[in-house]
């Protein structure tokens, strides 16, 4: 992910291969959302901005470390995803190949998990990076403020979908529990993200 080209990306993207897929653009959709927020953040500097600095400047090292966490996580998607393709390939001639495929099958479908669960959550706070820099960011870059809330919202609900995906073949019941109340999170921040937007709106119309 770091080294290919956007093309390059949409390419393998779009080829017949399992992986990357939704998992890793949810990641990247993030990654997005973390791009403009820096953005923003670094055109809200100098003396007119002077009383926010601190925050600012603390939104601007944020966002930059959620970016490359994004991208890694797109990276992670896509190992984990080829790890449950190669557990269903495994053989099954007999009850203890059965066995030993079931169980690389859980594994690998945990694994899958986890990564889009910790997408959501990364998508969870740019969103409250995103209400934090919408009442104090310049002006003239604030449709960049609900462009990342659209990205951190899109990265959310994709990334929901692949935490559902392998919830059912999940048999640590504790796990299951978790990455459910996870998915359980996304229409609030979906909604939070949507507001973010709408008053950005109605900001420029006036």
């Amino acid at each position: 992910m770091h080294d290919r080209t956007i093309d390059a990306y949409l390419e393998h993207l779009a080829a017949r291969e399992p992986a990357p897929g939704g998992g890793a653009a949810a990641a990247l959709h993030a990654a997005q959302g973390a791009a403009l927020l820096a953005m923003v953040a670094r055109y809200t500097t100098g003396e007119k901005y002077a009383a926010h600095a601190a925050g600012i400047t603390a939104v601007i090292e944020e966002s930059d470390e959620l970016r490359g966490r994004a991208v890694e996580l797109a990276e992670a998607d896509a190992r984990a995803f080829t790890a449950v393709t190669d557990a269903y390939r495994l053989p099954r001639e007999d009850e203890e190949q059965k066995a030993a495929r079931s169980r690389a099958i859980a594994d690998a479908l945990a694994g899958a998990a986890r990564p889009p669960a910790d997408v959501v959550l990364l998508a969870a706070r740019l969103v409250d990076l995103a209400e934090q820099l919408l009442p104090i960011g310049n002006p003239n870059v604030v449709t960049d403020v609900a462009a990342a809330a659209e990205a951190a919202r899109a990265a959310a609900t994709t990334a929901r979908v692949n935490v559902e995906v392998n919830l059912g073949g999940l048999k640590d019941e504790a796990l299951r529990a978790e990455l459910t109340a996870v998915a359980g999170r996304v229409d609030a921040l979906a909604a939070r993200a949507e507001a973010v937007t709408a008053a950005v709106r109605e900001r420029i119309r006036r």
